[in-house]
């Protein structure tokens, strides 16, 4: 009796999402999660653990570092240009999970991967998710991976107890959006536009849409993410999204100023978490 008592405490906590931990926890504190982007290896692998953790440091509750890639279908120039840079410095893919390492080790912030999925089936989906496991990572983010065709990441997931955050948009239809929720674990991951990714002057009146809808759908815990670049753009995506997920203007203050401009960026950016008093 206790081994099946044991082996449902091991389950149980084996899914425990360090993802959705995050986001309650900001919750609890009366206000949004802040969730800042960063490629793996730019400027430096060195470099993108110190962001990171200075990312943890100054009010990101969750983390994504992303593998530089070599054809990306979602990234806006100023991504492209920085992980373009760190593959033509050598970043293989196992490096991400040093990065990770690098992070999780010094801070308590829920680290996920973002990454197209030819990396992983390369690599071998079992072995990345066990890999990711080890280094302390919270799971993956897969932007063009649909719950349809997810079946092994969804058993290795289950297996490591990794959460897995799908992607929905203003075009997800109403089946779309509840099977995305469905699958997602963790959070799910609203795109507030129809294009690439870059900061942008204003955030799109879609966004608070895409989230409604995904609520409906059953998601507990929705975060927004493309174009968002300053404390203004964060306030108001604060008032009805779970999170709120910063790239382009990160990566941009880390070629421009180094670690401590994203540290400096962190900072103004949290400011506009909390939400506004009804």
């Amino acid at each position: 009796m206790s081994t099946i008592h044991d082996g449902a405490n091991q389950a149980a906590a084996q899914h425990a999402s360090k993802s959705a931990a995050a986001i309650d926890r900001a919750r609890a504190q009366g206000r949004a999660a802040l969730i800042g982007y960063l490629p793996a290896g730019y400027p430096s692998v060195e470099d993108s653990i110190a962001a990171g953790i200075a990312l943890a440091e100054n009010g990101a509750d969750l983390i994504e570092i992303g593998i530089p890639y070599s054809d990306p279908v979602m990234d806006g120039q100023v991504i492209q240009a920085a992980t373009t840079e760190a593959l033509a410095k050598g970043f293989h893919v196992r490096q991400v999970f040093d990065v990770v390492r690098g992070i999780t080790s010094k801070t308590d912030a829920a680290v996920l991967v973002m990454t197209y999925w030819n990396p992983v089936v390369r690599m071998g989906v079992d072995e990345f998710s066990r890999s990711l496991a080890e280094a302390g990572g919270a799971g993956l983010i897969t932007p063009d991976l649909i719950p349809d065709e997810a079946s092994e990441w969804m058993a290795a997931s289950d297996k490591y107890g990794l959460d897995r955050v799908f992607l929905v948009a203003p075009s997800s239809s109403p089946e779309r959006m509840k099977r995305t929720v469905e699958a997602s674990r963790g959070f799910v991951y609203a795109v507030s536009i129809m294009g690439v990714t870059g900061a942008r002057t204003s955030v799109s009146s879609a966004a608070k849409n895409v989230v409604a809808a995904a609520h409906a759908a059953g998601a507990e815990r929705v975060c927004v993410g493309l174009g968002v670049s300053n404390a203004d753009h964060v306030r108001e995506i604060a008032e009805y999204a779970d999170g709120v997920i910063v790239g382009t203007a990160l990566v941009a203050a880390i070629r421009d100023g180094g670690v401590d401009a994203v540290a400096a960026l962190t900072k103004d950016l949290s400011t506009g978490l909390t939400k506004e008093e009804a």
